[in-house]
């Protein structure tokens, strides 16, 4: 495993390669491992987590669905018109990343989001989208 000084020395030279100048390198190069030595790893792959199974139309339809109010899962199998087995699969994993909340009621299952930020994420990306 190479040293902090270096990962800060190959990053210098890589720089330079680029912009030619070695002290604004050096600068840019100290900024870089500075930054990089504040993203913590394990926050990035459960970030990366919830936004991937946000990704998928069919998880995502689900999360426009709750954004409505608690359904039942044979609520929710209706409405996307899909196996019983496909929409647990699916609730599964949006249950697993944090984005949803489940209630048993008896044999049924109930869904909702887990928190009102979800509707921003979801504001968010129709915004980016221009839609």
């Amino acid at each position: 495993m190479r040293t902090d000084t270096e990962l800060l020395e190959q990053c210098v030279k890589q720089l330079v390669g680029l912009t030619g100048n070695e002290s604004t390198a050096r600068k840019a190069a100290q900024r870089l491992r500075s930054i990089t030595k504040s993203i913590d790893e394990d926050e990035v792959t459960a970030e990366a987590g919830v936004l991937k199974a946000m990704s998928d139309p069919c998880r995502l339809t689900i999360l426009k669905l709750l954004k409505e109010g608690e359904l039942c899962v044979c609520e929710i199998t209706t409405a996307l018109d899909r196996p019983q087995s496909s929409t647990s699969h699916h609730l599964s994993i949006l249950k697993n990343t944090g984005l949803i909340k489940e209630r048993k009621v008896g044999k049924w299952s109930h869904y909702r989001l887990s928190e009102g930020a979800i509707i921003d994420i979801m504001n968010l990306a129709k915004i980016l989208t221009g839609r």
